[in-house]
């Protein structure tokens, strides 16, 4: 089914996926539990990665998507930071503060590679619950 068709009818987020991105989110408190705050992304996305794998989980990383405009292809039209389990989007940031252009950036991403749920984790925060933003199309 399309994320088209499920976005329209409205078509709960299947259980399996959940239980991916409940995994991913106890492998990000364990990564911040060591690390903590104000750190490179790309730290945080090789050791979530690790994490991840560990459980074991499927997991590409900086995965390049094409994207496709009027006939025009372009072969790495965006990266993936993290793809889990060939279902759950995860977009790391490191910055002060999580700003409605990262949301969108996300729900974009969603759309385009036809997937439903992507997490958005800001690991550049004291309390990594608060770093943690659900995003569903």
């Amino acid at each position: 089914m399309s994320y088209q068709v499920a976005r329209a009818q409205k078509i709960p987020i299947p259980d399996e996926l959940d239980e991916i991105a409940k995994k991913i989110v106890d492998s990000a408190f364990r990564v911040h539990s060591q690390l903590g705050p104000g750190l490179l992304e790309s730290i945080y996305e090789v050791c979530l990665a690790h994490e991840l794998k560990k459980s074991p989980m499927k997991v590409e990383q900086q995965l390049a998507v094409p994207v496709v405009y009027d006939g025009i292809r372009f072969e790495t039209g965006f990266r993936l930071d993290l793809l889990v389990e060939d279902s759950v989007l995860v977009e790391l940031k490191a910055v002060e503060k999580i700003m409605p252009v990262h949301r969108a950036q996300v729900m974009t991403y969603l759309k385009l590679c036809g997937l439903r749920l992507g997490l958005l984790i800001n690991f550049n925060v004291p309390l990594i619950k608060d770093g943690i933003n659900r995003i569903v199309i």
